[in-house]
Formats: structure tokens, C-alpha cells, sequence
């Protein structure tokens, strides 16, 4: 079992800057990646970022590519989305995603909203 804890979401004007942290729990050594994903209103969830355990390699959806960057801290085992020069498209419930073989761990949701 493993749980993940989101936190850092909130309101923030077009071009400013959130972080988000993701706090993972339990058995840390079966996550082989962990992820942030994105809701909005009336649409589907979609893939934000990922970071993978092993290597660290890092994957970024199109949209917010040269924006956001996705790290881990190994020792807390935490992982982070800093988001840069937020537009209001950005405003979703952020969901912090941890994968392993078998299953795929969800967080509960942080709202960010990105307005004037």
C-alpha cells in the first residue's frame, strides 16, 4: 500500500508561480514513478508530469513543457511541481499520482485557480 498526500494548491494570478509537494507514504520502495495529473472542469484527467525512481527521467505534457518542472527528495520521500508563468487554462484539481506494478495510487486533489 502506498499514500500520497497533496499540498501547495491556491489562487494565484495569470503568470505567477505556485509549488506543489506531494508527501508518499508506506512502501516507497514498489513506486516505480510518480506523477502529477490535472482535472478541469468538464473535462477528462490528463497527464501533467512524471518522474520516474530509478533515473529520474522526466516526461511533460506539451502544454505546460518550458513551464513546469517536476523534482523528488528522496530522503522526504516527496515529490514537487514547481509551475511557472501560470495561465488561467492551468486552473484544475491537481492530483498527485504514485505508480507501481500493479496499481496506481491517487491523491486526494489541490485546487489551483489561476485568475485576475
Amino acid at each position: 500500500q502506498v499514500q500520497v498526500v497533496e499540498s501547495g494548491g491556491g489562487l494565484v494570478q495569470p503568470g505567477g508561480s505556485l509549488r506543489l509537494s506531494c508527501a508518499a507514504s508506506g512502501s516507497i520502495s514498489s513506486i516505480a514513478a510518480m506523477g502529477w495529473y490535472r482535472q478541469a472542469p468538464g473535462k477528462q484527467r490528463e497527464l501533467v508530469a512524471t518522474i520516474r525512481s530509478t533515473g529520474g527521467s522526466t516526461n511533460y505534457a506539451d502544454s505546460v513543457k518550458g513551464r513546469f518542472t517536476i523534482s523528488r527528495d528522496n530522503v522526504k520521500n516527496t515529490v514537487y511541481l514547481q509551475m511557472n508563468s501560470l495561465k488561467p487554462e492551468d486552473t484544475a484539481v491537481y492530483y498527485c499520482s504514485a505508480h507501481t506494478i500493479a496499481i496506481v495510487y491517487w491523491g486526494q486533489g489541490t485546487q489551483v485557480t489561476v485568475s485576475s
